[in-house]
Parts: structure tokens; sequence; C-alpha cells
């Protein structure tokens, strides 16, 4: 993977009347990486990717898109798909990708060829001469984003991409995003659907109250909390519970609780010892949801303080 920079900022600021929605934001995508902006709705991701791409100037800060420091100077090399969807009705799918690949120069006879090759590959080369009118949101939605890539960008932007899919085709998203990054493309999508960030990303920015409270991989994020375990005793589970830590919680038939810092052996052997024996034990790592609540949580802790 290259380690130049397809996307970059430095103390990005936007200021809506007296609010900062984005509050000194830094972000460094490097090329063919998926990359995440996680965070809660209002928490300035759809402005952050905004003046990434130069659709809004920034009142604060520096960015440089593909190499530009004028963001619109690499538009022709950028697929971007906004969080207010639109197409027009009574244009059939493959003139409508070949249409929004013409917007970023792509010949029109290359635009239908593409377009059609781009519907059967997502599962929906049976409508490609159907007008956008007669397609449910979520196929309308996936042929906006196939006008999006039609013309092989280097970067796609998506904002809130799987916003209204259902699962069959949120599945067909995540196969397009892959087959982008296969290709060579860079992503950089927003979501505060956290599942999709943790099978898709490279690397990912968590914002919150318009600031990056986090910057790392999926691992990195998921490090930020310990590990968690579940015993199931084969007797007198009450009991069992007096010898296990603190934030124990009944789950079940057993008990969770946050794995001890020096090992679990130790407490194993007191419970077996103790003759609540082990009819069940499970050691997991939370996922990036709950680092996700954990961070996001932190941060209103403190604006509230």
């Amino acid at each position: 993977m290259s380690s130049a920079l397809a996307v970059s900022a430095s103390g990005l600021v936007k200021r809506f009347g007296a609010r900062r929605v984005v509050d000194g934001v830094d972000i460094a995508v490097p090329e063919g990486m998926v990359y995440g902006v996680l965070g809660p709705n209002g928490a300035g991701k759809t402005t952050t990717l905004r003046m990434l791409l130069g659709i809004i100037e920034p009142d604060g800060g520096a960015r440089t898109l593909l190499g530009h420091d004028n963001p619109r100077d690499a538009s022709d090399s950028v697929g971007y798909l906004p969080e207010e969807r639109g197409l027009y009705p009574g244009m059939k799918c493959r003139e409508a990708i070949a249409f929004m690949g013409a917007l970023r120069g792509l010949p029109w006879a290359v635009g239908r060829k593409r377009a059609v090759d781009l519907m059967e590959a997502a599962g929906l080369g049976h409508a490609a001469d159907d007008k956008i009118r007669k397609l449910s949101k979520g196929m309308a939605q996936l042929v906006q984003l196939l006008g999006s890539v039609v013309h092989e960008p280097k970067l796609l932007v998506l904002d809130e991409p799987f916003s209204g899919l259902d699962p069959v085709n949120q599945e067909r998203l995540e196969k397009l995003i892959r087959a982008q990054r296969d290709r060579g493309a860079t992503i950089l999508f927003s979501t505060h659907v956290m599942a999709h960030a943790e099978r898709l990303c490279d690397r990912l920015s968590i914002i919150a109250g318009g600031k990056v409270r986090f910057e790392g991989t999926v691992t990195d994020a998921r490090a930020t909390l310990p590990f968690k375990a579940h015993y199931t005793p084969h007797h007198d589970a009450a009991g069992a519970g007096a010898l296990l830590p603190t934030d124990a919680e009944r789950e079940g038939e057993g008990w969770r609780f946050t794995m001890p810092s020096e090992g679990i052996e130790a407490l194993l052997v007191k419970l077996i010892d103790a003759g609540h024996g082990i009819s069940g034990l499970s050691i997991e790592r939370p996922g990036l949801h709950d680092a996700f609540v954990r961070i996001v949580g932190q941060q209103a802790l403190e604006d509230a303080a």
C-alpha cells in the first residue's frame, strides 16, 4: 500500500453562526486505503467531507486533495456520493450512470458500456434499461453510486452510503467498495453504523463535537477497551459472584466481567477450589461499537464538565 496521501487536512475549522461545527480536524488518508470517518449524527462528518472536496470553504486550516491545494482542481479524479441523493427520474439507469461519468469528462459511449458492466457486476443488470422512477430507493442509491465510480476515479468519497439500504443492498455496496479498493482507488466514507466500518476500514477517525477523538486502525480502537469474560459455573451461580471482579454482571446462567489485569488463571483456580466449577468460559475483545460508544461518551462527559 502506498505511503503517499490521497487526502490530508490540518486544523480544519468551520463555523455556522457562533457554533464551531468543525473545530480543528486533522485527517491523513494514504492512497489505496479504505478510510472511515465515524461519528454520531451532527458530529461534523458531512461538513468535513465537503471542505475536503472544496464544496464549502473552511474558516481555518488547510487541506490537499490528490496533491492539489485547491480540491476542485482534482474533481475529474474524484467520485462523490453526497448524503442527499438525487437522479433524474425519467432517465434510464445506464444513461444516468453515463451522464454522471460525462460530467467528469468520460465519453458517452464509454460511459454507457461501463454502466452496463457495472450494473451486471452489482447484480442489477436486469434494470439497465429501466427508468430511475421505477427503482426502489435502495436500487436508485446503488445506481447513483455506480455513477460516481464509472469514470474510475482515484478517490471515492461516500457520505453515509449505507443509509436507507436493506441488508441485501448493503452487502452489494460493501462488495462494490472492496472492488474499487482492489482496483487501486482510495475510498473515504462517513458513517455512524459501526458494523460496516469494522468490516471495511483500514483506518478510521472518530469525530465527536467537531473534533477528532480517535485515529487509528479498527484493532487500535478495540484495544482502548479491555477484554471481557463470560463465565458460567457448574454450581451455585449466585455464590460464584462473590469471587468475581466488582464489575461482574449476571448474564443468562452466568456472569460477564472485565478480564483481571493479572489474567484469569488465578480467578479460575479460586472458583474451582470453592466448588463452583466451570460450565462455560469465553473471552472476547469488545467490538468497534463498544469502543465508539466509550470514545464518544467520554467526549460528551468532558463537554458537560
